[in-house]
């Protein structure tokens, strides 16, 4: 597998794979976001109206200095993070008249997964490839 990703990037380039994770990242970010939004609103617990919403929304919210500042270790910790979306994304998947709701938020969630580990892997190889030619 190793030498496999390491001809992918020799044949596209760093800075190309870096560009499109990264964008992988924003897509699947902003979609599970909205996703995670709209459940809270959908689920409005004994009338607290905001109290699903940060339980779903938080989690995604937390990582958004790192998404914003670029920080690879921090794409790779929001990769673990989404697999529980992913997760959570399968049961609901399972529950009747959910299925297709379900289906889409393990989509999503597997989406920013990998643009998060794809990021983390390009960015930090190529800060390391930029640090040994300074």
């Amino acid at each position: 597998m190793r030498a496999w990703l390491e001809g992918v990037e020799q044949r596209r380039g760093l800075d190309r794979l870096t560009r499109q994770s990264r964008q992988l990242v924003l897509v699947g970010f902003g979609l599970l976001l909205a996703m995670m939004v709209y459940r809270g609103i959908a689920v409005e617990a004994d009338g607290n109206r905001f109290g699903p919403i940060i339980a779903f929304v938080l989690p995604l919210v937390l990582f958004l200095p790192s998404i914003l500042t670029r920080r690879p270790r921090g794409h790779a910790w929001l990769a673990f993070v989404s697999l529980l979306y992913f997760a959570q994304g399968v049961m609901i998947a399972t529950l009747p008249g959910l299925g297709l709701r379900g289906v889409a938020e393990a989509l999503v969630a597997l989406v920013l997964f990998t643009g998060c580990m794809g990021y983390a892997r390009f960015r930090s190889r190529q800060m390391r490839q930029h640090q040994g030619n300074s």
